[in-house]
């Protein structure tokens, strides 16, 4: 699988683009997943439209679907791999009687292959957590000095669990000295040194803790 299976393009959804790194949407949900899918250092391998599948219609006729995405996780955490379509929740109850044959077909195509096919909608979408990685993810590419990430993670693993605003405290007492220390501790955040909540709301007085051991 490397070109989409089918031509992206216009929809009555007016939002096709592309996402860097991942490909062409076709709605803004879908954009949306490929970011959640784009920040997750467990996935892999994606691919957008990775193919075409024949099913039979509830009238005999057969046609074709193609499945909105397909991605395989890291080796290690031995799952299987995903094909999956993004669907608003509304669109699949008006339209379920048609979407059922289709969907059938994927989810015989994807077991005889060892792959599972979910249906993802915005309530899986879009939450706190797509907020967070969003906010995120622009620092994930500013990487710091060895000597500062030393640094910060050693007090944080001194203080175990703390927040961002007391952490920034035990760091400096300048007030403009910890301002210019926030991009760093984001930057350990967003590439899992730190751990946070992100599943709730992302602000200074957020639970944290220390994921990787200072050395």
């Amino acid at each position: 699988m490397n070109k989409p299976a089918r031509k992206i393009g216009i929809t009555t959804r007016s939002a096709s683009g592309v996402v860097p790194g991942m490909g062409r949407y076709e709605s803004s949900l879908e954009r949306d997943f490929m970011e959640l899918l784009r920040f997750d250092d467990s996935i892999r391998s994606f691919q957008a439209q990775p193919i075409t599948i024949d099913y039979q219609r509830k009238d005999g006729i057969w046609g074709k679907y193609t499945p909105d995405g397909y991605f395989e996780y890291a080796e290690h955490l031995a799952l299987p791999p995903v094909l999956y379509e993004i669907k608003y929740r509304k669109d699949f109850r008006d339209e379920w009687k048609s979407l059922m044959p289709k969907f059938r077909a994927a989810k015989q195509y994807g077991l005889a292959r060892g792959w599972v096919f979910q249906v993802i909608t915005e309530r899986e979408i879009r939450t706190h957590y797509l907020d967070n990685i969003r906010f995120l993810f622009p620092f994930k590419s500013r990487p710091i000095a060895d000597e500062l990430k030393l640094t910060i993670l050693t007090v944080l693993f001194d203080l175990q669990e703390t927040d961002p605003n007391i952490l920034l405290c035990a760091l400096c007492r300048d007030k403009a000295n910890r301002a210019r220390l926030i991009p760093a501790l984001w930057y350990l955040i967003s590439i899992g040194s730190i751990g946070i909540d992100l599943t709730a709301p992302l602000n200074m007085h957020s639970p944290i803790w220390s994921l990787e051991y200072p050395q």
